[in-house]
């Protein structure tokens, strides 16, 4: 490697939006620094299950029958 051009690889503490506490290593800030997340997998929909997929899902099909008419019920 050369000398003089790679960031620093340091230690850093990172807490969680429930108060949990890790330690890993980065290139952010300084030795020592903490991290606090404002979202991680613990509260992050993405994460969290297929309840926040679903409810989201039904917002996008009633969404577009509002637009286009209900394609899917026999009239």
């Amino acid at each position: 490697m050369k000398k003089d051009i790679h960031p620093s690889y340091h230690e850093i503490n990172v807490v969680m939006t429930d108060g949990t506490k890790f330690t890993t290593r980065s290139t952010m800030g300084k030795p020592g620094d903490t991290m606090q997340l404002d979202i991680d997998p613990k509260t992050h929909p993405a994460w969290t299950g297929a309840s926040a997929r679903l409810i989201d899902k039904a917002g996008q099909i009633s969404k577009f029958n509002k637009r286009f008419g209900d394609f899917g019920s026999k009239k």
